[in-house]
Parts: C-alpha cells; structure tokens; sequence
C-alpha cells in the first residue's frame, strides 16, 4: 500500500513558476514509477508527465514538454515537477499517481493522491 500526498498547488501569474511536491509513504518507493496527471474544470483528467523507477527515465504530454520538469528524490520518497512558464490552460487539479510498472505509462495506476489546485491567472 502506497499513500500519496500533494502539496506545492497555488495562485500563480501567467510565466510564474510552481514545484509540486507529492510524498509517498511506504519502504518501496523506489520501486514506483511516478506520474503526474490533471483535471481543468469540464475536463477529462490528462496525463502530464512520469518518471521511471528503473532508469529515471522521464516522459511529458506535448502541451508542457519544455516547461514542465518531473524529478524524485528516493531517499525522501518524494517525487516533484518544476512548472516553468505557466499558462492559463495549466490551470487544474494535478494529481500524482503511482505504478509499478518499470516504465512510465499514461494508464494503470496503482495508488492516486488526493490532488493540489493550480490557478493560472491571465
């Protein structure tokens, strides 16, 4: 059993930065690959980005690759993502959620957290 928790979420300006930090409890987290996900309002929740446990690998949705960036810290057992030059359409609830697939995937996740709330504004 794998329990997760968001933080980091808030208020920010258009071209703001915001980390997103989820911790995760339990002895394996290094054996979790890690994604990130969101939900806008009237939207379906959307894949963001996901690194690898087995080689760190990191993988991003098109709409933020360049932008965004995901990176953990297994002897924290916490996983981030850096957001660089926000835009309003980042605007939503990011979720982190964990597999344990070696591989990052857009499906097939184990364990979800509660999720943060980003605001973007214009």
């Amino acid at each position: 059993q794998v329990q997760l928790v968001e933080s980091g979420g808030g208020l920010v300006q258009t071209g703001g930065s915001l980390r997103l930090s989820c911790a995760a409890s339990g002895r394996t987290f290094s054996r979790y690959s890690m994604g990130w996900f969101r939900q806008a309002p009237g939207k379906e929740r959307e894949f963001v980005g996901g690194i690898s446990w087995s080689n760190g690998a990191t993988y991003y949705a098109d709409s933020v690759k360049g932008r965004f960036t995901i990176s953990r810290d297994n002897a924290k057992n916490t996983v981030y993502l850096q957001m660089n030059s926000l835009k309003p359409e980042d605007t939503a609830v990011y979720y982190c959620a964990a597999t344990r697939r070696a591989v990052v995937t857009t499906q097939g996740y184990d364990y979800w957290g509660q999720g943060t709330q980003v605001t973007v504004s214009s």
